[in-house]
């Protein structure tokens, strides 16, 4: 079919010839650039010297490597394709005059550091507005940069425990659990690029042709994500526990335990509980009264999860996946990650990607789920090796051999800052 998104007839994203200055690290700041990335941006990611971005560091597990040899951290490669990196010392007065010139042709600026430290380098929007009015420059923080706890550390489980996700997240009557991906940073991470993108489109179709500053905070996206918890709180005056996988408004719509796994079944309105109680063989579920509407099965959800239960614990997950597919009752198996990445929809909609990597052979990780009909997303650069491209963009930026020189001495870039782009 002409256009479908599965075959785009561009070469290049839409976000081509967009430059992204990236001073974030670890993972919410990160997870946004790499989308802009995919998207087609040029993104530059600047790390501080010798170290870099900390989640280098984090492993096992890795790719490549060997005994005397770490490899490269799978936690990193997983966020930071389409990126080039540069090892600047932002707290040095020659790193920061760096960071103003590469500021000064950027489109856009991404940092996550703790609120009022780029203001303290003299990298903060109001400074670089001065060298680039049009520039749109993302603070990414814990809190927001107003309120009273704006200097305040966060970190991933305290913003799911403080933004009330695990107050919603595990059994009832159980422990509080987190949710298994850090779903704080990369909630932000998402509000962050759909920010950016916003003020993009502003900046190209709004009267003045100028950037602006954007303010996204972890703890303001958690308490955005409350949607219709936030919601049934608001009507009722009752904060929503903890219900294992149950839906608050919605039954039978939750995992059940069969004789060898689990099974879930999303009832998500009346039209699909006729074909569960034929699926069962349970037509006298049919005719209960409790049960005819999903405001009753909700209000005798307790009755219901006792029936449902303890049908589904004679059955295995197959029959009870073969059962609700021949009656067409929306159900799953509970994959981990081997088999949702062995699933033929997934390979299907290229959701697992190999990049070739000059040092660990080849990397995996999941894919862009943007698809276009126009201007593909692209897996164009491997996750960077730390500093591998910072004389390469320092040239492009209109730095000489001298100039470069200087910046070594000056304790800017490190010593050994003599990598070039292989392009």
């Amino acid at each position: 079919m002409v256009g479908e998104a599965r075959s785009p007839e561009g070469s290049s994203g839409p976000l081509s010839g967009v430059t992204v200055l990236d001073a974030s690290r670890v993972l919410v700041g990160p997870f946004c650039t790499m989308q802009l990335g995919d998207l087609g941006a040029e993104v530059i990611k600047i790390e501080r010297p010798d170290e870099g971005d900390q989640t280098r560091g984090w492993y096992p597990p890795s790719f490549g490597g060997g005994e005397d040899d770490p490899g490269e951290s799978a936690y990193y490669v997983s966020v930071n394709r389409n990126k080039r990196s540069v090892e600047l010392n932002l707290s040095s007065d020659a790193g920061q005059a760096v960071f103003r010139d590469l500021a000064r042709e950027a489109d856009v600026v991404v940092e996550n550091f703790r609120v009022g430290t780029m203001d303290d380098w003299g990298l903060g929007y109001e400074d670089l507005r001065e060298v680039n009015p049009e520039l749109v420059y993302c603070g990414i923080s814990g809190y927001g940069e107003w309120g009273p706890d704006r200097d305040k550390p966060a970190y991933d489980i305290m913003m799911q425990a403080r933004g009330g996700l695990m107050s919603i997240t595990g059994i009832e009557g159980g422990a509080p659990v987190r949710v298994g991906v850090a779903l704080a940073d990369i909630g932000a991470g998402m509000y962050a690029t759909q920010a950016i993108l916003a003020a993009l489109l502003d900046r190209e179709l709004g009267d003045g042709g100028s950037g602006q500053k954007i303010d996204v905070s972890l703890l303001d996206g958690q308490a955005a994500w409350m949607s219709y918890m936030a919601a049934n709180y608001f009507a009722s005056g009752e904060s929503p526990g903890r219900m294992g996988s149950k839906h608050p408004n919605i039954a039978p719509y939750q995992a059940f335990e069969t004789a060898d796994s689990y099974v879930v079944v999303a009832c998500s309105s009346d039209p699909f509980w006729p074909p569960l109680c034929a699926a069962l063989d349970r037509p006298d579920l049919l005719a209960d009264e409790r049960f005819e509407t999903n405001t009753k099965r909700v209000r005798n959800r307790e009755a219901l999860d006792a029936e449902l239960e303890a049908e589904f614990a004679e059955l295995t997950t197959e029959q009870a996946l073969d059962a609700l597919a021949e009656h067409d009752v929306p159900a799953s198996h509970v994959r981990d990650m081997e088999e949702v990445f062995d699933d033929p929809q997934i390979e299907a909609r290229g959701m697992r990607v190999e990049m070739d990597h000059p040092t660990a052979g080849t990397v995996e990780m999941p894919g862009s789920p943007m698809h276009f009909s126009r201007s593909p997303t692209t897996y164009r650069r491997h996750p960077p090796l730390l500093g591998e491209h910072t004389t390469a963009v320092l040239r492009e930026y209109g730095y000489e051999d001298a100039d470069i020189e200087r910046l070594r001495e000056a304790g800017a870039i490190p010593a050994d800052a003599s990598k070039t782009d292989a392009e």
